[in-house]
């Protein structure tokens, strides 16, 4: 053992100092899982080796010869695990083994439980599998050094899983990383080499490298201790280069673990092989959870780019839109050269070639998952369905099949599930019906109960409502689907076109020109607050509502608008009014100018509150409210 230099004890992050703590208390039913992720970690290790030395090629110290070696020790009750990849520096282990070098770790401090059920989801959102070594050691002790250093500037990191670790330098004479275990009572089971051998070719068979356990050798008695022999247990060959029919569903979900660090399975995955005049294999997967980082654009995102078997990028932005950034996979091309980056990848036509095709695949799948397992895909959209809304902004060419896997709440759904989509939509709309209706909201109480669907409830035609931030700027991108056109109920001159029958049309006509007097009146008594005034044919049951004009921005967009410091249009909404409201009749009748205007007002400030909007001058509001009042009880 080499002397240990520099030796400082550090405290972990706290939000390590919890993940330990689910570790430490048997976060999961199956301990095995540990030899899965610090293999996968090594494999990561080795793969970065792999595209640094094609540019420094003095990295592989003379040794190209790249695996993973598991070995044990009964007696010292030890698992060891060595690679010969990149390695760690001493400011590496104390980063990359003291904290979560990752975004959104605030929010995994806030979503922490206490119930260990629960919070094991986490784990996988984070891609912390070091860390899975406590479940069956209580102490760990890594020996790191990066690939180029000098063997003096090896690191010594350990920690028994509690407050703290420490770190020391040593001499380390080969580069890589050498993770030993220290057994907890009751885990020898795992310092066995059958027990071994069977867990790597469960979760690591996929494992694009040799995977090598010692051979078991019988000693011969009075004979020399025989030199330690090493047998490859893996397949050692990449899954995606494998047919499809040779693999079992268990691999695929294997192989998604290790792509992704994460610990459940995928939800579905696309596996093709490419050839012609463009040669690939891409593997694609759909992951059960959104990561916490979702919606931060710096987090990282892609596929693991391979380009001849050889592993060149983690995250290659550029084979699919923004849009589908939540899925994982790889994808291995025999015609990009070995020293691609990113800025030839963005400006490479075959990577556009590949990046439509790899588009339409993920689209393909998800249509295969809603159409064959709607449940899989209602879970799927309450992850990702914000993100998905992005995509007929970005992706113009497959704007219709995009918008055919968008889910919404409606009139007729449950309360305030995104479950409906517009094929089953138009399926059940009423006949003569050539409009797709709906309506926008800050909350699916406000929009639900909204006077602007009082006709439809009426007429039983079904509303989609639609109540997350980005819907109104998504719809302002969707103007049909299969060939009938989006309507806001709310928006302009409501026009039923076939659902209203000619009588109904005429009626309303000659109720419009008998309200004429009306009209100009109320035009006059509200003035600048209103762009027009006019007679409704949207309102059954309320006395009056507030449109917005067909150019105006609406509620959602005008608030994204503001948040964002952008200045905003000025816009004057149109006030519509029930000729058949008693509290219409009354104010028809009202001979006062000034109690016609105090009303008037009263009945414009209650559209804008029952639209969701804020008052202008709430103080004129309940002065006039409060005079309305005590004029009542006199």
């Amino acid at each position: 053992m080499s002397v240990e230099t520099q030796k400082e004890t550090l405290g972990f992050q706290t939000e390590v100092k919890q993940l330990l703590h689910l570790m430490i208390h048997s976060l999961y039913s199956n301990k095995e899982i540990f030899l899965r992720e610090l293999i996968s970690n090594a494999s990561d290790a080795v793969d970065k080796l792999r595209f640094e030395a094609l540019s420094k090629p003095e990295l592989l110290e003379g040794g190209a010869e790249l695996k993973i070696r598991v070995s044990f020790d009964k007696d010292a009750k030890t698992v060891t695990l060595e690679d010969n990849g990149i390695g760690m520096s001493r400011e590496d282990a104390i980063t990359h083994l003291g904290t979560i070098a990752k975004s959104g770790t605030a929010d995994f401090m806030k979503h922490l439980s206490g119930d260990q059920k629960k919070d094991s989801h986490l784990i996988g959102q984070f891609g912390v599998g070091f860390y899975s070594a406590f479940i069956v050691a209580d102490k760990v002790d890594v020996f790191s050094r990066r690939a180029g250093a000098a063997a003096s500037e090896g690191v010594h990191w350990s920690s028994k899983g509690e407050g703290d670790f420490e770190v020391a330098t040593v001499d380390k004479a080969e580069r890589g990383t050498r993770i030993v275990l220290h057994l907890k009572s009751g885990e020898d089971e795992f310092a066995d080499g059958w027990r071994l051998r069977n867990i790597i070719k469960k979760y690591s068979d996929h494992i694009a490298l040799p995977i090598e356990l010692p051979k078991e050798v019988a000693a011969v008695e009075g004979e020399e201790q025989p030199a330690v022999e090493w047998e490859t247990v893996n397949r050692a060959s990449a899954l995606w280069t494998r047919p499809r029919t040779e693999i079992k569903d268990e691999e695929y979900q294997e192989f998604y673990k290790h792509v992704a660090h994460d610990f459940e399975n995928p939800l579905s995955w696309s596996h093709n092989k490419v050839e012609g005049k463009l040669e690939y294999s891409s593997l694609l997967y759909v992951p059960a959870r959104a990561p916490f980082d979702l919606y931060q654009r710096e987090a990282p995102k892609g596929l693991k780019l391979y380009v001849q078997r050889v592993f060149v990028m983690d995250q290659a932005e550029s084979f699919l839109p923004l849009y589908l950034r939540f899925i994982k996979g790889v994808v291995d091309s025999n015609d990009l050269s070995l020293n691609v980056s990113r800025e030839i990848l963005q400006k490479d036509p075959i990577i556009d070639s590949m990046k439509s095709a790899l588009t339409k695949r993920v689209l393909d799948m998800l249509e295969k998952l809603a159409k064959n397992e709607p449940e899989q895909y209602k879970s799927f959209w309450k992850n990702f369905g914000q993100v998905m809304k992005e995509g007929p902004a970005e992706d113009f060419a497959n704007k219709e099949k995009i918008a055919g896997l968008l889910r919404f709440a409606s009139t007729n759904g449950d309360e305030g599930e995104q479950v409906v989509g517009l094929a089953e939509y138009l399926a059940r709309a009423k006949e003569g019906q050539d409009k797709i209706y709906y309506l926008t909201g800050e909350t699916y109480a406000q929009v639900k109960n909204s006077p602007h669907l009082e006709v439809f409830r009426k007429k039983g035609i079904e509303v989609l409502l639609l109540t997350d931030r980005i819907d109104e700027w998504l719809m302002s991108y969707l103007s049909d689907f299969d060939g009938k056109s989006f309507v806001d109920v709310a928006r302009g001159d409501l026009d039923l076109g076939n659902l209203d029958s000619e009588e109904d049309k005429k009626a309303a006509e000659e109720v419009a020109k008998s309200k004429e007097g009306l009209v100009e009146r109320l035009k006059t008594a509200l003035g600048d607050s209103v762009a027009e005034v006019r007679v409704s044919h949207r309102l059954t049951d309320s006395p009056a509502i507030l449109a917005i004009g067909e150019q105006d921005l609406g509620m959602q967009m005008r608030q994204i608008l503001e948040a964002s410091g952008q200045k905003v249009p000025e816009s004057k909404p149109i006030f519509e009014f029930n000729p058949a409201h008693p509290l219409i009749e009354k104010l028809d009748n009202e001979q006062s100018d000034e109690r016609f205007g105090d009303l008037s007002h009263i009945l414009f400030d209650q559209a804008a509150l029952a639209a969701g909007d804020s008052l202008k001058d709430p103080a004129a509001y309940v002065r006039r409210l409060n005079k309305l009042l005590v004029e009542l009880s006199v």
